[in-house]
């Protein structure tokens, strides 16, 4: 569904200073897949969802998403494919939600702007997807924070996208709330096929979807994939053989290595071995394993 190669994002400041937001990232997402993006607040993660979405235009590189080389799209092109391709939900939700409309006419109002028909009984429809439509009479001042992103939701599946950005959904809202929301996706990605991409700073979100990206100084730097599925999880968690879950037991972390054969290391690795601050390490190979140790034979480890 997305493939990101050597991907590039530089912003220019007013005063001409250049900020690398995206240095060379790779990424591919398979379609139908539910997977988060984490990292650091500037990190990179948002901007990579404002091109996927078509917000933002990449500096360099290659971005190809449902088959469409975003490079080459024309204005026209673009518009049709922010309304064909792509559905967003965003942390805040004024940038979701109408507040003068009820949930029910938020929804209708995406479908007008998409020109369907039957908008009234489509509008129900999804909101019935994300459990609301009990609430569809209800002015936003009504409704707490998470049956807010619930119509936010709705409004996102209401172009029919191939794929769904949700940049921080979970950001403003409790932890049982979240779990609710995150609970939301997979439902809808198991049901509708849908590929979701879930941008977040919390490394917790892991135990809810399949796979995990993070990236660090705009570039990816590790994945996390589940090696036990959900379901699995739950009805361990549901026979007493698991009391809380660690993303340790359910999922398996991996390095990154860009084409050149280069790897981030994890910063926590660097300064276990008194490397934060140096440029060089001693690399060995052992077996089947590489040994990376401090250059310093007395600190190796």
């Amino acid at each position: 569904m997305v493939q990101c190669e050597n991907l590039i994002k530089i912003y220019k400041s007013s005063d001409d200073i250049e900020v690398v937001a995206l240095q060379g990232l790779d990424l591919n997402i398979e379609q139908g897949e539910l997977m988060a993006i984490i990292g650091n607040s500037g990190s990179g993660k948002s901007t990579l969802l404002n091109m996927i979405g078509c917000l933002d235009i990449p500096t360099a590189g290659k971005l190809i998403v449902d088959g469409k080389d975003l490079f080459k799209l024309s204005k026209k092109e673009i518009i049709e494919y922010k309304k064909q391709t792509v559905g967003f939900v965003w942390q805040n939700n004024a940038r979701n939600l109408i507040p003068y409309l009820t949930a029910l006419e938020n929804v209708e109002l995406a479908l007008s702007i998409s020109k369907a028909k039957n908008r009234r009984e489509k509008a129900l429809k999804y909101l019935d997807m994300v459990s609301m439509s009990h609430r569809k009479n209800n002015s936003l001042s009504q409704l707490s924070g998470g049956e807010q992103q619930r119509i936010a939701i709705a409004i996102a599946l209401a172009n029919e996208p191939k794929i769904l950005l949700a940049d921080e959904p979970t950001g403003s809202v409790d932890t049982k709330t979240s779990n609710l929301i995150l609970d939301l996706f997979r439902k809808l990605n198991k049901e509708l096929g849908l590929t979701i991409v879930i941008v977040t700073h919390d490394r917790q979100i892991s135990s809810k979807v399949d796979r995990v990206v993070a990236i660090r100084d705009g570039k990816t730097s590790s994945e996390f994939i589940r090696k036990i599925s959900y379901a699995e999880e739950l009805k361990d968690i549901e026979e007493g053989l698991q009391d809380q879950v660690d993303s340790k037991d359910t999922h398996i972390e991996l390095a990154i290595l860009d084409k050149a054969g280069r790897l981030q290391i994890p910063s926590e690795y660097l300064e276990a071995l008194n490397l934060k601050d140096k440029n060089k390490i001693k690399v060995e190979l052992e077996d089947e394993k590489i040994i990376l140790c401090s250059p310093d034979k007395e600190n190796a480890s």
